[in-house]
């Protein structure tokens, strides 16, 4: 077409230079909406709208980089959480269950104090260091009939009651006397409990006994020959008189009582059972 017919298809015409780059080609006057819309920010009629593909993907990691940089007191809060290992709750971030775990197995490498185990089929850990003053609660006491174990439990190793963090001690000595039980017995054992020498305040608990008969293992129990009690105090009689519901009438068949230490030799050898000073007086 002509310049002339062109231009008559254009209103107004004075819009239009003849010199005709392509940014003036681009400024050509609109329909009457062109007007409302040509300084709304965003529009296709907008002079952003006239960018590059490449300058519109810089404006778009520029707003990233901007959002990532910004450093919310909840961001902060909880970086600082994950790199100090802190075990306390930060105020802002909640420690998170990787962080916590995380925690616990860098204590376990670093003091050492852990031991875990396998009671059943359930894996549990046992605080070492709590029950050192403990331990010697349960020991092995040699064999009788050529191979099998004797098992002593002295009670007067147990801790007092109002000593710290009590229920917390008593947990992890209950899972060490039932893990170390399962190691030492192979095939029939019988328990000797010493029960002389122990005061009150030392007695395990009716909720402790129980769970320690619910936690052995079905083998265990159908091996146990014989669970004889030593010095048996009235508390003693009247604790196992109240398990007595919760436990088979064959395992109650099993208790013995035995008033003495020389009523003890004759039931069974005691040269290597360890039998603490206070319980021989």
């Amino acid at each position: 077409y002509s310049w002339g017919f062109f231009e008559g298809m254009v209103n107004p015409p004075s819009s239009v230079d003849a010199s005709g780059g392509s940014s003036q080609r681009r400024k050509l006057a609109a329909p009457p909406l062109d007007v409302s819309l040509d300084h709304i920010e965003g529009s296709l009629l907008s002079e952003n709208a006239l960018d590059t593909e490449d300058e519109a993907l810089d404006t778009g990691d520029d707003l990233d980089v901007n959002i990532d940089d910004m450093d919310t007191p909840d961001e902060g809060d909880s970086l600082e959480f994950n790199i100090n290992g802190k075990s306390h709750a930060v105020a802002g971030a909640a420690p998170s269950h990787s962080t916590s775990v995380h925690g616990a197995a860098e204590e376990s490498r670093g003091s050492r104090l852990w031991r875990s185990v396998l009671i059943g089929e359930q894996e549990h850990r046992i605080d070492m260091k709590c029950i050192e003053p403990y331990k010697r609660v349960i020991s092995h006491g040699g064999y009788y009939c050529e191979q099998n174990a004797i098992i002593v439990f002295a009670a007067c190793f147990l801790p007092d009651s109002d000593c710290d963090n009590y229920s917390y001690v008593m947990e992890n000595l209950f899972l060490y006397v039932i893990s170390t039980l399962e190691l030492m017995v192979a095939e029939d054992y019988m328990i000797v409990y010493l029960n002389g020498a122990t005061p009150h305040r030392r007695m395990p608990g009716f909720t402790w006994m129980k769970r320690c008969y619910q936690m052995i293992d079905r083998r265990l129990k159908k091996n146990l020959k014989m669970f004889i009690i030593v010095h048996p105090s009235w508390f003693i009689r009247t604790l196992l008189g109240i398990t007595r519901p919760f436990i088979s009438s064959k395992f109650n068949s099993k208790i013995k009582y035995v008033g003495t230490l020389r009523e003890l030799g004759e039931l069974i050898p005691i040269e290597y059972i360890h039998i603490p000073p206070s319980v021989l007086k």
